[in-house]
């Protein structure tokens, strides 16, 4: 009997979870997903949501511009400060309070909505707060997650996350939103938004506490004042000035996402509606193919080792992203821009998992959320830049033109980063071992 029993049991240890479900393992993990679920939902709904409450009340196009703008800015404001916090606090409280921050101007928002009281200004200082309390967001989290989970289940972590973002936050979010403003209104939106946001915040509360990450030599004191937060972001700018790697991508990045953004954000609409003879809805399914494609992209990567050569994978998939641009000039249906935006998708979220994986495994522990916060610093701040080129560079040289542009510069600059820096031998030099394909679940070790 009991060799009966033993032999039945053995399947059952033998069962084994596939790479991108092996972070699930760890109960801490499990809780921080959810409440990432739920904050991308918020987000998606939000967006939308907010766009309708300023058409409700009266409001253009100068008036949205005004709250995207303060938004924008907000984000910009404390970037590189949120790094230096990162490194120096528990990383769960920062998340913590970047969550109710959240909560508080959706429900603050949302009420205003319901009482028919909202004004610009009310709009605009809530996407001025928020922003600034989200800037904190990505340097904690990055900074976080390697304590939460091993470093084998961190391209399985980003790759959740890199798919996450476009479905919930780009596609599912807004479908409801859309929905709800439709049936009902902007309000009902605005307040599922903000339950939303407060379930995230429940979740992220179940999270246990970690201690900040950091070298022995390191002294971690939160009010060592602000000569030693200059101090701070000096050192995390100085790392990266002497780290081939990461400069090299960094540079790469800014030039990337400068060819890139305006092209994407701003001219495809006015190609499809002046030459595709498109509308709104044609624009909604071309940024909904960018978002599927951007899933599938991160969940393949995710299912993936770590490429030995990840420097020159993740910088020339990176370039090579950008030519579906060159489908987009001389497209002649609606159909090839939605193809391109899908591949375009791919291509670009893919490597994003190599790269936050990277800043994980790579990095200093102790200065991971200044590295994490440059990296978002030089990703957004270029980003208005190339809306505003987009626009008189089209008119003097066409939307074809501009676009080939786009395509091919990327490819150029990933070449010359990679070869200037010299990133194949450092990535032979500093090879990334990484886990088996599949763990046994009954015998993972747990993380809570």
């Amino acid at each position: 009997m009991p060799e009966q029993f033993e032999s039945a049991r053995k399947p059952m240890r033998q069962r084994q979870l596939p790479r991108p479900l092996m972070p699930f393992r760890h109960s801490a993990y499990r809780r921080l997903a959810l409440a990432l679920v739920l904050s991308a939902f918020a987000s998606g709904i939000w967006i939308v949501a907010q766009v309708w409450e300023v058409i409700r009340i009266g409001g253009g196009t100068a008036q949205l511009s005004v709250v995207s703008t303060a938004g924008a800015v907000g984000v910009l404001l404390p970037s590189l400060l949120a790094g230096v916090v990162a490194d120096r606090v528990p990383q769960k409280l920062i998340l913590l309070c970047v969550a109710s921050v959240r909560v508080v101007g959706m429900c603050l928002v949302a009420a205003l909505s319901v009482s028919d009281n909202t004004r610009l200004w009310h709009l605009a200082t809530v996407a001025l707060m928020t922003g600034m309390a989200s800037a904190f967001y990505y340097p904690a989290y990055n900074a976080w997650i390697p304590a939460l989970v091993p470093e084998k289940d961190l391209m399985a972590v980003n790759g959740f996350e890199g798919m996450i973002r476009p479905t919930i936050g780009q596609a599912i979010g807004p479908g409801v939103a859309g929905a709800v403003v439709g049936a009902f209104s902007s309000g009902a939106a605005l307040g599922i938004a903000a339950a939303a946001s407060m379930a995230s915040l429940a979740a992220l509360a179940l999270v246990p506490l970690t201690s900040v990450r950091q070298e022995s030599a390191v002294e971690v004191n939160v009010a060592r004042g602000v000569r030693s937060a200059l101090i701070d972001m000096r050192d995390g700018v100085s790392y990266v000035v002497r780290t081939p790697w990461l400069l090299a991508t960094l540079l790469f990045a800014s030039v990337m996402m400068l060819m890139m953004a305006g092209p994407f954000e701003v001219l495809v609409p006015f190609l499809i509606k002046d030459q595709l003879d498109g509308g709104p809805g044609d624009h909604a399914l071309v940024m909904a193919a960018f978002g599927i494609g951007g899933a599938v992209g991160s969940l393949t990567m995710a299912s993936l080792r770590m490429p030995r050569r990840y420097l020159t994978v993740m910088n020339m998939m990176w370039g090579v992203s950008c030519l579906p641009f060159l489908a987009v000039a001389f497209a002649d249906g609606i159909v090839v821009v939605v193809g391109a935006s899908c591949v375009l998708g791919a291509m670009f979220t893919a490597p994003s998992v190599i790269w936050g994986t990277l800043l994980q495994r790579r990095s200093p522990p102790h200065m991971l959320g200044r590295l994490a916060s440059l990296d978002s610093f030089v990703s957004i701040s270029l980003i208005p830049v190339s809306m505003a080129l987009s626009g008189p560079v089209s008119n003097a040289l066409g939307l074809g033109t501009t676009f080939v542009i786009a395509a091919v510069v990327p490819v150029i600059a990933a070449v010359l980063a990679t070869v200037c820096a010299r990133l194949p031998a450092d990535e032979v030099a500093h090879p990334l071992k990484d886990g088996s394909d599949q763990v046994d679940i009954s015998s993972a070790p747990e993380r809570s």
